[in-house]
């Protein structure tokens, strides 16, 4: 396992530099949650690993979070259980011990992503749950056209549909459409928004600017503000300010366990 940064993030990004503030950007979806939920099916007893300030994890369950980050830790809301110190790759419990698991966009922060899956499969008598992006798929949002620098580092990043797949074995793929107003604020949250990718904290709170130079971002703010002054974005995207939902790389991974 890779060396865990000072505040105990376990991934490539330091969440103790780029987690301040990610709460007020990162807010749970109700339709993304409503997605999961369902697929929850009748679990009472849910492990959310690399679980972070929180997002999406249900409240009418019991609830297990383990996030290595303190920095993530001390932004959960009160009303949430209190993290473990633990990474996905080691899970501190003995086998079979959840109705359900799930993670949502942690497995690219992974350091050995089929020692992860393999973990969330043995502490789980039923379904495994991973919220992630099909990297062959983020070239869909026109974020492509403004950075394809950033775009391309979060396609190196994210595990391919079938890198899981083989470490989970049978799988159902699901895209998981993103609602317009989307509350958690990755990238294509704001496929109709692009006023608030303007805001230095929404992209502060999508860990793929921080593996690209300053320089790429700059450019990147100042060419969208003049699109956005001109109406150059709008002239070719401004249906998407309409448009209720976005299919884009957005997936909900299901294995489903020994009890389906």
């Amino acid at each position: 396992m890779s060396e865990r940064h000072q505040d105990g993030s376990a991934g490539d990004a330091n969440y103790g530099v780029i987690g301040k503030g990610y709460v007020s950007y990162r807010q749970p979806d109700p339709d993304i949650a409503d997605f999961i939920d369902r697929a929850l099916g009748e679990a009472r007893t849910v492990l959310n690993v690399g679980a972070g300030a929180g997002s999406y994890e249900p409240v009418d369950r019991q609830v297990t979070a383990v996030e290595p980050s303190a920095s993530m830790r001390a932004q959960r809301p009160a009303h949430l259980p209190v993290a473990i110190d633990a990474v996905a790759e080691h899970l501190p419990f003995s086998d079979a011990s959840f109705d359900a698991s799930m993670t949502t966009f942690s497995i690219h922060q992974w350091s050995d992503l089929a020692a992860g899956l393999a973990e969330m499969r043995r502490v789980t008598r039923g379904p495994v749950l991973i919220l992630s992006c099909d990297p062959q798929a983020l070239d869909r949002s026109w974020l492509n056209d403004y950075a394809p620098e950033m775009i391309a580092v979060e396609a190196r990043r994210y595990p391919t549909m079938g890198a899981i797949a083989d470490a989970l074995g049978q799988v159902d793929i699901l895209p998981v459409p993103i609602p317009l107003k989307c509350t958690d604020g990755f990238g294509e949250a704001y496929y109709g928004r692009p006023e608030k990718l303007l805001e230095p904290g929404s992209r502060l709170a999508n860990s793929a600017w921080s593996f690209v130079d300053p320089a790429i971002e700059q450019r990147f703010a100042e060419t969208l503000s003049r699109d956005l002054t001109s109406g150059v974005w709008d002239a070719r995207y401004s249906a998407l300010r309409m448009q209720p939902f976005f299919e884009g790389s957005l997936r909900l991974i299901v294995s489903r366990g020994s009890e389906a």
